[in-house]
């Protein structure tokens, strides 16, 4: 920015009431990391006056000894908060020795976005944020907050709902405030869980946006005397909460959406220009799993059953289809765009996002065809049956998805050598620890048994 237009930013601010700007970014889980600076030190900040060490980070990689790595903000992605109305939040890229860091996951879906652009296209997105709504039990259990929300089947309960809505409606006016257009919320089918949808943006300004949800939510719920949880799956009878990827690309000159189309004869209502994108997606679907689904927990949440309403809803075959919820890329009633069920609200969003328009971009380049649309209930079937189909499972567990991704060509051109590296040393690492940890499920099976 100009020394000008940060000073009548500076002044607007200051007559908004902030006192404090924070310049965030985010480590490898996507998970914000912020320096607050006084309002009047405005354009010291955006001249990269911010300095974070690296090496003290998961996922930056960086030695103890390299130079610290500093964070720009970018002007359009201020939300003054509205419950913390002296605070002001940018989003940032980080910097190394004056350019741009080749392994910050917000600049590495930049990077996406623009060959994109080169192609003609801007990518938009629509994720759907489900989390839980829970506080502490006398046990130190977490359980939902309302005594009431105790049905099987509690998905769009009003009583769940009402219980929880000084929180909800808090979130929800705080979105709108922003921009945002929130446009419906509901109690979804586990206790405890909700999701409130919003409108679509292009991908950096939603991938911003979830970034701020998550800590929104977070500080909102404290609040109220509750916490948010985004674990994927934190009960094992219950459904876990998915980030549904609803993505389209735009004629970067026109905004068309060119996902849309009138005359489908695959009949799910999208273009072939979308049919090629999926294609692409799954080809690299179970590449892409490591990073959308990007936990141990993750993959207990990528299951036919495992919930008390029948149903996990979660996909676990790399395939696609029409409204059909079984398919890993599901095209919802109405066409025009696509929606991958695979993410979860757990993922670093700039690093799903760029991996995934990455392998929609490939499809298209290559006019890849993902056969014809799924319209059966994926889950009946058996694995021979599958065999014949030529569908493949998706990754059943974290450490397949880390080997699939080390293997695949294009999750190293996306993310680069720093960041591939460090994603699969630490994602590894996580697998590890996770396999030698002795669980309470062992415990009680065996230490008795033999």
């Amino acid at each position: 920015m100009k020394q000008s237009e940060v000073k009548e930013l500076e002044k607007k601010l200051t007559s908004d009431g902030v006192k404090y700007a924070m310049a965030s970014f985010v480590d490898v889980h996507g998970m914000p990391k912020a320096k607050f600076v006084p309002v009047n030190h405005l354009g010291q900040m955006f001249a990269g006056s911010e300095m974070f060490t690296g090496a003290a980070l998961d996922g930056v990689p960086q030695e103890i000894n390299d130079e610290e790595v500093s964070a720009r903000p970018d002007a359009n992605s201020a939300v003054q908060l509205p419950w913390r109305k002296e605070l002001a939040w940018f989003s940032s890229d980080l910097y190394y020795k004056g350019s741009p860091f080749s392994a910050c996951s917000r600049s590495l879906l930049k990077r996406q976005l623009e060959e994109a652009e080169e192609m003609g296209f801007i990518f938009n997105m629509g994720i759907e944020t489900e989390f839980f709504l829970l506080k502490e039990d006398e046990n130190g259990n977490p359980v939902p907050i309302s005594n009431r929300d105790t049905l099987d089947k509690p998905c769009y309960d009003p009583t769940g709902m009402l219980d929880n809505l000084d929180i909800v409606s808090e979130l929800v006016e705080v979105m709108n405030k922003t921009g945002w257009d929130v446009y419906s919320f509901d109690h979804e089918d586990a206790n405890g869980q909700f999701e409130i949808d919003f409108k679509y943006a292009d991908a950096l300004t939603m991938a911003d946006r979830i970034i701020f949800f998550r800590m929104m939510a977070k500080e909102i719920a404290q609040k109220h005397g509750a916490f948010a949880s985004f674990m994927p799956k934190p009960f094992a009878d219950r459904t876990g909460s998915g980030a549904h990827f609803n993505m389209s690309l735009a004629c970067k000159k026109t905004g068309k959406n060119l996902f849309e189309s009138d005359n489908d004869p695959r009949g799910c209502g999208i273009s072939e220009l979308g049919y090629q994108f999926i294609a692409g997606v799954l080809k690299h679907a179970s590449a892409i799993c490591a990073v959308i689904a990007p936990t141990v927990n993750s993959y207990k949440r990528l299951v036919r059953q495992g919930s008390m309403s029948g149903s996990t809803w979660a996909p676990v075959f790399a395939c696609y289809g029409n409204n059909n919820r079984t398919n890993m890329i599901r095209i919802p009633l109405g066409g025009g765009r696509v929606e991958c069920r695979a993410a979860d609200i757990s993922c670093n969003p700039y690093l799903g996002s760029a991996l995934i328009l990455a392998a929609g971009l490939e499809g298209i380049r290559e006019n890849l065809d993902p056969g014809m649309p799924h319209t059966e209930n994926m889950y009946n079937y058996t694995d021979s049956e599958l065999e014949k189909l030529d569908i493949n499972y998706l990754p059943r567990d974290l450490g397949d998805a880390i080997q699939d991704f080390k293997n695949d060509t294009l999750s190293k051109q996306v993310f680069g050598p720093e960041m591939f590296k460090a994603f699969i040393d630490y994602k590894t690492t996580e697998w590890e620890s996770y396999c030698s940890h002795v669980t309470d499920w062992e415990l009680k099976r065996y230490l008795k048994f033999f």
